[in-house]
């Protein structure tokens, strides 16, 4: 098991079905946890796992900024995200404006909190949670949302190598396949054909608890089919 009881990890989206596996290998793993989330997912969250910090944000708002730049973290592990499909010629402004807000403005807005002090102290991961089709660019009937999830690994990635030589490093999580959750469920995915959420929480732990020296930038996982 990760040992991460030096670390303090800001957990976003808190109270989602990837985010509650991740919470619970923190837990495990000894780490200080900050939750940030939204209404009831979020108390949800802080009921069943303790915390240093619980806030309630939306981030997609530049206001969350300065919230967060109150609060001190080593790591930023950014679960917040949507999805949708529509047909190319069929998407609108208003699809454009959710799949960006929601995927890549909300983790600008984490990032921009958490950034000062890990720039400081010449110490960080920040961690973002991308998608298959954004690792392969493409995915028909989700053009947008392929984008927004493509944005969000750039956007770690040159952070990565802008910042690795002052001590801030990037990771991106690839799932490479619909995560188990009870929305998917409900739309008819097969079970045997998802990832389990456990499986990437392991995997996110595990990226972690690495050396310095052996700092992991990228990680894909399928599920088992």
């Amino acid at each position: 098991m990760a040992n991460l009881s030096s670390s303090t990890i800001m957990l976003t989206g808190a109270g989602g079905a990837l985010a509650t596996a991740i919470a619970q290998e923190l837990d495990d793993a000894g780490a200080q946890i900050v939750l940030v989330g939204r209404g009831e997912s979020l108390e949800r969250a802080a009921d069943r796992f303790p915390a240093t910090e619980i806030l309630d944000l939306d981030l997609t708002d530049p206001a969350s900024i300065d919230r967060l730049r109150k609060v001190k973290v080593d790591t930023l592990i950014h679960t917040v995200g949507a999805f949708s499909t529509q047909e190319a010629q069929k998407a609108t402004p208003d699809d454009l404006r959710h799949l960006f807000d929601t995927n890549m403005t909300s983790l600008f807005h984490a990032v921009q909190g958490v950034l000062p002090h890990m720039v400081k102290q010449k110490d960080g991961i920040v961690m973002g949670v991308s998608a298959g089709q954004a690792a392969r660019l493409s995915g028909p009937r989700a053009a947008l949302y392929t984008a927004s999830k493509a944005a969000v690994a750039a956007y770690i990635l040159s952070l990565h190598d802008e910042l690795k030589g002052r001590g801030v490093r990037g990771c991106v999580l690839y799932p490479m396949g619909a995560i188990d959750t009870p929305s998917n469920r409900e739309a008819g995915l097969s079970w045997e054909s998802m990832i389990d959420p456990r499986g990437l929480a392991k995997s996110v732990a595990h990226t972690l608890s690495r050396p310095d020296r052996a700092h992991i930038t990228e990680i894909k996982v399928y599920p088992d089919v």
